[in-house]
């Protein structure tokens, strides 16, 4: 996914404040990600799991990120698309229902790791961050399209 967001801010970075916006909050979702995931470049020498704490930390990155992406940035892309003819509005109004399936993934995440006072969750951590990261990745995929309309006509 690091490689992905890459490939995603030499393609669109500094075309529109917009997207730099959104690319770096993704990034800083991402590396909290990769961290408590263990992923590399942020392996852990020693196997032990991170901490209730920052694994709500990681569980707050997470909402904003999709409440912004709800909230802000799809309104913003879609009227943004309206103005620019039939087809990227019906891509967008396309896109976003799609992406919003992937908001059920981490809002059930957010939910279970937040509410939880028992570290004893956090030995589902490896099984749920899996799910979570296969739902992310789809849904920065299609984000990405977004991006590419938004990018493509309106930057």
């Amino acid at each position: 996914m690091l490689k992905q967001l890459e490939k995603a801010e030499k393609k669109w970075g500094g075309s529109n404040t917009l997207i730099d916006h959104w690319l770096n909050n993704r990034r800083q979702l991402l590396i909290n990600y990769c961290q408590i995931a263990g992923i590399p470049p942020y392996e852990s020498t020693e196997k032990s799991l991170p901490t209730v704490k920052t694994v709500k930390e990681f569980c707050d990155l997470l909402v904003d990120y999709v409440s912004e992406g709800h909230f802000e940035v799809y309104d913003r892309v879609v009227t943004a698309c309206e103005r620019n003819g039939t087809s990227s509005k019906s891509l967008a109004q396309n896109l976003v229902p799609r992406i919003s399936e992937t908001t059920d993934s981490a809002l059930d995440f957010n939910e279970k790791y937040t509410e939880s006072v028992d570290d004893q969750i956090l030995y589902q951590l490896d099984k749920d961050l899996s799910s979570l990261g296969h739902a992310m990745e789809t849904r920065f995929e299609l984000e990405d399209e977004l991006l590419e309309v938004l990018h493509t006509k309106h930057s």
